[in-house]
This record gives structure tokens, sequence and C-alpha cells, in this order.
């Protein structure tokens, strides 16, 4: 069964940093596309940062220079480092896995809040 659980979420001041987790099981993670996306209150859900199984990375435009993904193989895991952190920022962050560009899966999601 595959599971990706996310975490690092919560309420942190305009300006700040915060980093998210998303470790995943049951699944060949070295074969994964992975990606964040956020879905803020009344809105749908937007795509935010991506990486590739060899490591490239592709950013919203609105978070490129703020937000940096990465991923740990030996940890199956994937990191979203958040910094500046905006108030627009607030959102339901998910993680999202796709294997082989057929098979998609998705985290709980965390919550991030950003007080100005």
């Amino acid at each position: 069964q595959v599971q990706l659980v996310e975490s690092g979420g919560g309420l942190v001041q305009a300006g700040g940093s915060l980093r998210l987790s998303c470790a995943a099981s049951g699944i060949s993670f070295s074969d994964l596309a992975l990606g964040w996306y956020r879905q803020a209150p009344g809105k749908q859900r937007e795509w935010v940062a991506s990486i590739t199984s060899i490591g490239s990375t592709n950013y919203l435009s609105s978070v490129k220079g703020r937000f940096t993904i990465s991923r740990d193989n030996a940890k199956n895991t994937v990191y979203l480092q958040m910094n500046s952190l905006k108030p627009e920022d607030t959102a339901v962050y998910y993680c999202n896995a796709v294997l082989r560009g057929v098979w998609s899966y998705w985290g709980k999601g965390t919550l991030i809040t950003i007080s100005s």
C-alpha cells in the first residue's frame, strides 16, 4: 500500500521559513517523479514545484527563488524548503508522487498559515 505522509506545516510570520517533508512508503521511491501542490481557501489546487527521478526541478513562477524542492532517495523523502514566506502562500500543501507517468498518489496535506 502506497502512503505519502507530509509533515512540517504550521503557523509562521511573513518573511519566515518552513521546511515540509513528505515520506513515502510502499513504492519504489527512486523511480518517482515528485511534486508539491497547494490549495488555498476557496481556490483550486495548484502545482508548486516538482522534481524528476533524476533531480530536475521546476517551480511555479511566484515561488521561484523562494522555494526549493529536493529529494533524498535513501530516506524516501521529498522536501520543500520555503523561505521569505508571504501571506498568499497560506494553503494546504500536498505531496504528489507519479510512477512511470501513469500512477499518481497523494498525501493528505499539511496546513501552512502565514501571518502578516
